[in-house]
């Protein structure tokens, strides 16, 4: 016991020190202040409906109406029962603020791979400090995009366990790499696990490919079963969430439509061309619209060689400060407005945080391990670079990104591509340890590395005092028509190349003090690596300092884009979602169920209405593949008709007189359920999107051909205005309707129709029953005479499937952790 708290005491107060860095970052997190981060409000409005109704019956519901007129609720909010390890791991967590739990994890995982891998401990610490502080990570926890950050947590233990398996201690590497990998799919986030497997797999090809060589086939052999198995394992402790994903997707945006229409476009587009095959999976130009420049790519080395992010503030020094003086504003107008944030950026993407900064001294240090690292993983990490790097240039590398959109197992899934770059920020980072490492393993000589040495400062240093001296005048510093933009933004087209002029040497002045920081980091860095190999300044100095200069050089950038004024009270978080008093109006409609537009701005990318409504709108990363196409096509043109169908009993909206937001009660709403005239058949999807633009809906039901033998017998309809249908139960995955008619009806439902009549069932007075698909997304219904009693009860059996697979894969992983740890804690 001794013996094993004395080897575990150094590790724990390299783990301090983590902690400690973590918390100096984000420090008003120890008193209690929590982050405003739009992504996590976001999907808290979308789970209120699901919230509410479990502390209500203790029971979590499959589906939710609170965003999109209808999801299934586990892509929202729920619990997976029998995930009991990710469950355990995530409750011990809790004792740690969230920011600070964010990047200590980022840390923990980063020096957890970095010690397997036999680095020292405190240069394990260097490499955790240079993998978490990267900037983009830090611009994505600002965000809220917090998955993503716990995905890239986790990823270097994955690593860690192959490692491990493929070194023959068997028992241990499984049940790292199972553990790991249950965590990494916790965090749901399949596109950072996908990228990551990417760059992986090619690790354990030229591993493979080396046993082999070797001799060592019956090792491979063995250590590729114990991967396989613990992979299944790991997936598996996931599984019923990754099932439910897999089987969602297919139904969203990222799945196949059936729709070959031209799209519509906005006033002054050209029309494109209808299409003459279905669309599977995203589309093209969405996919990488998020597309990282080529050139841009040197924001790694210096931060806003590319201006920065899209509103960085200038000072009363800036050329646009003094513009504004000229243009007759006083000096206290024009500072507010520089000092609000100006249009610096003037790369590729079309809205941006702030640049991706991997870190001078880091730069640096990666790139001499090209030169003095010896062993052949620096390889694999230079080629996985090059990988995520082609990955995250998109559309500027069309070559290689319409190749892999084309051809690669669900590459066209995802979109935001440049999120590569925080595996890159992972990637540089180990390739910079395993730099140190080898120079404090094999002690060169000067001589030894002066050329390494020489050439890493001149790849570097040299970029950088070359940007510094011109590169104002040898990089453009301008977007395309940028003129007409910035006219437009002030107000005044003539303004434009004024404005331009001035932000061209604006730009021009924060590239060139960048590039003289970036310069000074890699001096010092440079100085000290030639202060050891001389024999100048011991080993600890070297790393001291090292990871000092590593942690200053990216916290100063950090801090621009992701600060202590970004942090708020739990109270002031609270009072962002308290109800405004038109919420409270609409709450007065005590109604069992009805929708709300929010049309104050985009409603389809807003989900704040839905935290005290059903709304038709939302904020979700896969929105349902046929209410998208419907608000594309169809809304539009028919806007009335489209929302009366979806019981869209409010409209929120701001009143251009008073410059209040009003709630507009909608009397042509539809209702939970109406009795049409008429139907129509139509042939297909084009058909029938193209009829909806023009649909009353009160009145027809558009019915797609493939349903017309449900409809056998019911040629004409009578239509009784005293026949009714209304919704007398409601929970979010079970409704129940009374009707009465003196003739069979056709019932339509203000409902979203879901995967056919396999996880929605539909019942009339207990008898399960078919319901079809009316006005390309709703639900239809024979109704016989009479009255009756209807229900819809949503029970996925790919749920059941799923909670299975947790269960025994949980199990099996627990097993495999506590046999991990005691066969090989019994090795010498």
């Amino acid at each position: 016991m001794k013996s094993t708290l004395s080897k575990l005491l150094p590790h724990l107060l390299a783990l301090l020190v983590l902690f400690v860095l973590a918390a100096l970052y984000a420090s008003p997190n120890l008193q209690g202040k929590v982050l405003g981060m739009h992504d996590i409000q976001q999907a808290q409005a979308g789970a209120q409906e699901l919230n509410e109704f479990y502390k209500a019956t203790g029971r979590w519901a499959l589906w939710t109406n609170s965003m999109f007129s209808g999801m299934p609720a586990y892509m929202v909010a729920g619990d997976y029962p029998y995930t009991f390890v990710g469950k355990t791991v995530a409750v011990t967590l809790l004792i740690i603020p969230e920011t600070i739990r964010i990047v200590f994890l980022m840390m923990l995982g980063m020096y957890v791979l970095l010690t397997t891998m036999g680095v020292r401990r405190w240069l394990a610490v260097l490499g955790a400090v240079a993998f978490a502080f990267g900037s983009y990570n830090m611009i994505f926890i600002k965000a809220g995009h917090v998955s993503k950050m716990y995905a890239l947590a986790y990823m270097p233990g994955i690593l860690a366990g192959v490692m491990l398996a493929l070194r023959g201690r068997y028992w241990i590497g499984g049940a790292v790499t199972a553990l790991f990998l249950c965590l990494e799919l916790a965090s749901n986030h399949l596109q950072i696990t996908y990228y990551f497997g990417l760059a992986l797999v090619p690790y354990i090809i030229m591993e493979a490919v080396v046993q082999i060589k070797e001799g060592r086939l019956k090792n491979l052999i063995t250590a590729g079963i114990v991967l396989a198995v613990s992979a299944a394992i790991g997936i598996g402790s996931y599984g019923g969430r990754l099932l439910v994903t897999l089987d969602y997707t297919k139904e969203t945006t990222r799945g196949k439509t059936e729709l070959t229409l031209a799209k519509p476009t906005q006033p002054g587009q050209a029309a494109p061309a209808a299409t003459t095959a279905p669309q599977n999976g995203l589309d093209r130009s969405y996919a990488f619209e998020y597309s990282y420049g080529i050139g841009e790519t040197l924001t790694l080395l210096i931060p806003r060689v590319y201006g920065g992010a899209s509103g960085e503030p200038l000072t009363d020094g800036s050329d646009m400060y003094k513009l504004l003086l000229q243009r007759g504003l006083d000096s206290a107008q024009a500072k507010q407005i520089v000092e609000g944030g100006m249009p610096t950026y003037w790369g590729d993407l079309p809205i941006n945080g702030g640049p991706a900064y991997a870190g001078a001294v880091l730069i640096f240090l990666a790139v001499l391990g090209l030169f003095v690292v010896q062993h052949r993983i620096k390889w694999w990490i230079l080629g996985a670079t090059f990988l995520m790097l082609f990955i995250a240039w998109g559309k500027n590398f069309a070559a290689f990104g319409d190749f892999m959109f084309d051809y690669f197992p669900l590459y066209n899934k995802f979109r935001a591509v440049t999120m590569t770059l925080s595996i890159i920020q992972f990637l540089l980072a180990l390739l910079a340890v395993l730099a140190i490492e080898t120079l404090l393993s094999r002690k060169p000589s000067f001589a030894e590395i002066k050329t390494g040495l020489i050439a890493s400062f001149a790849l570097t240093g040299g970029l950088a005092l070359l940007l510094w001296l011109v590169g104002p005048s040898i990089l453009e510093l301008r977007k395309p028509n940028e003129s007409a933009q910035l006219g437009q933004m002030f107000g005044d087209p003539a303004f434009g190349p004024d404005v331009l002029r001035a932000m061209i040497e604006d730009r021009g002045s924060i590239l060139r003090a960048d590039a003289l920081r970036t310069l000074i980091f890699i001096v010092l860095a440079a100085g000290l690596v030639w202060l050891y190999v001389t024999n100048k300044v011991k080993e600890t100095v070297l790393v001291v300092v090292l990871i000092a200069l590593t942690y200053f050089d990216l916290f100063f950038i950090d801090k621009r884009y992701f600060n202590n004024d970004d942090f708020t009270t739990k109270r002031q978080a609270q009072e962002r979602i308290a109800p405004s008093p038109v919420d409270e109006q609409i709450l007065q409609d005590k109604g069992l169920s009805y929708r709300v537009l929010d049309n104050r701005g985009y409603f389809m990318s807003d989900a704040n209405a839905s935290y005290f409504h059903k709304s038709l709108g939302g904020y979700h990363a896969a929105k349902l593949k046929r209410y998208s196409e419907l608000m594309e096509y169809a809304l539009p043109k028919n806007f009335m008709g489209v929302i009366n169908m979806l019981n869209a009993k409010y409209v929120i909206q701001r009143d251009p007189q008073s410059n209040q937001d009003v709630a507009q009660q909608n009397p042509e709403a539809l209702g939970n359920a109406w009795f049409v005239q008429n139907y129509r058949l139509v042939p297909d999807a084009n058909a029938e999107m193209t009829a909806l633009q023009t649909l009353n809906p009160k009145q027809t039901a558009l019915i797609d051909q493939r349903y017309a033998g449900d409809l056998k017998g019911l040629t004409t309809l009578q239509y009784d205005s005293t026949n009714t249908i209304q919704l007398v139960a409601y929970q979010p995955d079970q409704l129940k309707y009374e009707s009465k008619a003196k003739s069979e009806q056709l019932a339509v439902f203000s409902e979203i129709f879901y995967k056919g009549n396999t996880d929605w069932k539909s019942y009339i007075d207990g008898k399960e029953v078919p319901h079809i698909r009316v006005n390309y997304l709703l639900r239809g219904l024979r109704i016989p005479a009479g009255t009756h009693t209807i229900e819809f009860k949503f029970d996925p059996p790919v749920w059941k499937t799923g909670m299975t697979i947790d269960l025994v894969s949980n199990i099996a992983l627990i097993l495999l952790i506590v046999a991990g740890v005691v066969i090989d804690s019994r090795r010498k």
